[in-house]
């Protein structure tokens, strides 16, 4: 059975469960740093400059992971930032973190599924969401979420992978689908899932300079994870060094060979009610 096949016949909770585990774990944070999505804080900036983010804005973060970005954006644009993630103890750590730069009163996180938010229609003035959405098994789902929390005209601020229409066989495993690159989609199906969810005026940028730069950074820290682990110097259970390394090789020439990128899209909520069911 291909790694393909493999990966279709687990389910969505499984998948989010896989997901939320690996981003607690060391090893994401020793190959990703604080920042787990290409272009770090830069590209967060860039979102909350497209949302027109002000002091007055309320804004969901949906899978908020440690909180960087939502603690980025309340101190940057003094904006009131809802973080959601489904890992208990990255809202925990986020929490923790938020207190200590004394921004509680501003920023704050809970644990939530994004294909079932726990807040009433039209809570927020913006949703962001990046490098996560490909993850999601339930994409229009989550896009309806979206659109059902969000104001008349509130904005959605979104950054993922995008991909072509083929990817090599190591980027359809489940490692792959973890790394957000098995299901990221096409450029145009992101627009379209938007769309149907009911939002309008989508517009697009193109980052795929940041995604080659992460994927040179996290090949190069595996490589030094390798020979550290090698020499006992630190201790990283359940990483597959020769799977991994491959992923990251594979994901490189996708990459190069315009295959796989990375864009922000940006778009408006209708002014009618969502799109329900």
């Amino acid at each position: 059975m291909s790694p393909a096949e493999k990966t279709a016949q687990i389910s969505g909770q499984e998948v989010k469960q896989c997901c939320a585990q690996l981003y607690e774990s060391d090893i994401a944070r020793l190959l990703l740093g604080d920042s787990f999505h290409p272009g770090g804080r830069r590209l967060t900036e860039r979102l909350g400059q497209l949302l027109q983010l002000t002091p007055q804005s309320r804004v969901l973060d949906v899978a908020s992971g440690r909180g960087v970005s939502a603690i980025f954006l309340g101190e940057r644009f003094g904006c009131e930032v809802v973080g959601v993630d489904y890992s208990g103890q990255n809202v925990q750590h986020a929490g923790a973190d938020a207190a200590a730069k004394n921004l509680s009163h501003r920023v704050s996180f809970y644990q939530a599924d994004a294909e079932s938010l726990p807040f009433p229609d039209g809570s927020f003035d913006a949703v962001i969401c990046e490098c996560a959405f490909c993850t999601f098994p339930e994409k229009l789902l989550a896009a309806k979420e979206f659109a059902r929390v969000l104001g008349r005209r509130g904005r959605l601020g979104l950054s993922d992978l995008t991909r072509g229409a083929a990817l090599p066989e190591e980027l359809n495993g489940l490692l792959a689908w973890i790394a957000c690159i098995a299901d990221a989609q096409p450029l145009e199906a992101y627009i379209n899932c938007f769309c149907a969810a009911g939002f309008s005026n989508c517009r697009t940028e193109l980052h795929d300079e940041a995604l080659l730069e992460m994927v040179r950074q996290v090949q190069a820290k595996l490589l030094g994870a390798e020979i550290m682990a090698g020499l006992k110097k630190i201790d990283l259970p359940g990483l597959d060094f020769t799977s991994a390394k491959q992923m990251v090789k594979a994901a490189l020439n996708a990459i190069q060979q315009g295959q796989l990128g990375y864009a922000i899209i940006v778009a408006e909520k209708e002014s009618g009610d969502p799109v329900t069911g």
